[in-house]
């Protein structure tokens, strides 16, 4: 996956790793050509005294260094930005994939874990790749050509390589291998402490009023130590790698300056020859070294990149059909027919045969038992869920046939948990809308009930919201919500308990703003009040997923005992009727 990965999105950047290439490429022949210039000065120069010679070709080797750091730095360059490209480019893809996932997908994956793969996996893949255009790329050429160079100084000497080189290759490895299954657990606990971190700071006010911030911190701290239990175990087994490496290193230069002594004492060899092979033999070692150092980071970002390729593998179960349906009747008619829906895994369904009609510009409610399965049915209807069974229609077209944008700018929905974004009240507002005037949103503000608290805030529209809406209160966040969807102007209209945390005359003068402003429109109300739904055309009684009651206030009043209790343990029988 790793490879696939990699290989897919720096496909496009090809040009800038060809530039890696080159000037890596310059920069190890450089490195290779220097250690011969500098047993030719103490050969020929030193040994003889000959200072011009020195003085030639030490500007010689001057003038390659300089080349030669030219070159590094131009392939660093040119490597960190293929990576930045790359580590963008993934970002965009998952982000994209993400937000075309359905609720179900998102569930599975849980948001932690889609934080992580987006940043933290992501990061690990890019250094991986930014290590390797500015190391990997000269790694081989350096163990190659310092090979050749070496066996062309002395063959003698050379078996002190086929000793050294193997030894590091495997005290590496061994090392390697035992860190694998430690990055794969260091991602899993990384996902364990982003999980409590968003819990604790979503749920705030919860902790804070069941008072139980020790207990969190202690869960924190827990999730925290595995991940640091981890880390140090992964440090122990990289700060035993390096000791090793330099272990073998300083042991393989010894053993070229004394086995090259007896060289140079029997005349066979001359001292810059010595020199000479002792660098390349450095050489070749620092770039099994290098290669190392890589190996020990392809492991975890093996791991990012398989993580990153199950988000990007999964399709959601909420596709665009084939031959999407592009035009609809503006009328917001709803048909449900036999419909059954069951969550993955579960072992009944939560939804059981549900057959119904909503016609067009009338008011439907919902009503039932917490865990009923009110939520569920109203998002069936935008294509949050697929139904497992049956069909959901609108304006006579099946939800599944219909094109996804055309379904979404059709009904505007208030979830049952409002969420405003980071911005202003106006760009919350103009989220469904982006062109909407001014005038268009205090007409929304003023028929959610909203316009009173808003003009006194400071910057009035132009007020400061927080991520979540957390500096409004659940009313004031509701109302926004609802004016949002009146700003969109769709046909058709869901509120999923979204009167809630309105009081009693705030609800009755809401509802009556809506029967007045949006006329015409079909809307769709789940609502635990009596009062907010007694007026609706139709009302549904939910029970267990299944519908056990449906009419008008009165002739639910007759007909359904589930809804007669309902009724009773809200209202007294004189309100009630």
């Amino acid at each position: 996956m790793l490879a696939k990965l990699v290989g897919r999105y720096l496909r496009p950047h090809w040009p800038l790793l060809v530039g890696v290439v080159i000037f890596q490429l310059a920069q190890s022949i450089a490195s290779l050509y220097l250690p011969t210039l500098n047993a030719d000065i103490i050969d020929n120069g030193i040994a003889q005294g000959d200072t011009e010679y020195i003085l030639r070709v030490g500007a010689m080797m001057l003038g390659i260094t300089l080349l030669q750091v030219a070159c590094a730095i131009a392939a660093v360059y040119f490597g960190a930005k293929a990576a930045m490209r790359l580590g963008r480019d993934i970002r965009e893809s998952v982000f994209t994939q993400v937000a075309d996932f359905s609720e179900r997908e998102v569930s599975k994956f849980g948001a932690p874990s889609l934080i992580t793969r987006s940043t933290n996996d992501v990061q690990q893949v890019q250094m991986l790749v930014l290590m390797t255009c500015t190391l990997m790329v000269s790694a081989p050429i350096l163990a190659i050509g310092g090979v050749v160079m070496a066996l062309r100084l002395d063959l003698e000497l050379s078996w002190l390589m086929a000793v050294a080189i193997p030894v590091l290759l495997i005290c590496v490895g061994l090392i390697i291998v035992r860190m694998v299954p430690l990055f794969q657990s260091m991602q899993r606990r990384i996902d364990r402490v982003n999980q409590v971190m968003r819990e604790q700071l979503t749920g705030i006010r919860v902790v804070r009023a069941f008072v139980r911030e020790n207990e969190e911190t202690a869960r924190f701290e827990r999730a925290n130590d595995e991940l640091t239990d981890v880390g140090l175990r992964v440090g122990r087994l990289m700060a035993l790698m390096f000791p090793i490496v330099m272990l073998i290193l300083n042991v393989s230069s010894i053993a070229v300056l004394w086995f090259g002594a007896f060289r140079i004492e029997d005349g066979s060899m001359q001292v810059g020859t010595v020199m000479a092979f002792l660098q390349y033999l450095m050489q070749i070692l620092m770039a099994v070294m290098m290669a190392t150092f890589m190996a020990v980071m392809i492991p975890r970002a093996a791991v990012s990149a398989d993580r990153i390729g199950e988000v990007l593998g999964t399709d959601s179960t909420v596709r665009q059909p084939a031959n999407p349906v592009t035009t609809l009747d503006a009328a917001g008619r709803i048909d449900f027919q036999q419909v059954e829906f069951s969550y993955p895994g579960a072992e009944q369904p939560v939804l059981h045969d549900l057959t119904f009609t909503v016609e067009p510009g009338t008011k439907t409610a919902i009503i039932g038992s917490t865990g009923s399965g009110k939520t569920t049915l109203v998002n069936l209807l935008p294509r949050l869920f697929d139904a497992t069974g049956g069909r959901v229609l609108v304006d006579g077209v099946p939800v599944d046939d219909t094109d996804q944008d055309l379904l979404w700018s059709k009904i505007g929905i208030v979830p049952q948990r409002p969420y405003l974004f980071t911005g202003t009240v106006a760009s919350n507002l103009r989220y469904g809308k982006p062109d909407a005037t001014d005038d268009e949103l205090w007409a929304a503000l003023d028929t959610a009930q909203a316009r009173d608290f808003v003009e006194a805030l400071p910057e009035k529209l132009e007020a400061p919201i927080t991520q979540g809406g957390t500096n409004v209160s659940g009313g004031q966040r509701q109302r926004l919500a609802i004016a949002r969807a009146l700003v969109k102007r769709p046909e058709v209209y869901v509120f999923d308990d979204s009167f809630s945390a309105l009081d009693l005359a705030t609800d009755a003068r809401l509802r009556a703003a809506l029967d007045r402003d949006v006329a015409g429109a079909t809307q769709v109300i789940v609502a635990q009040r009596v009062t907010t739904i007694r007026d609706a055309d139709q009302i549904l009684v939910l029970e267990d997923g299944v519908i056990v009651g449906s009419g008008t206030h009165t002739e639910l009043l007759d007909s359904s005992d589930t809804y007669r209790e309902i009724v009773e343990s809200q209202l007294t029988v004189e309100e009630a009727a």
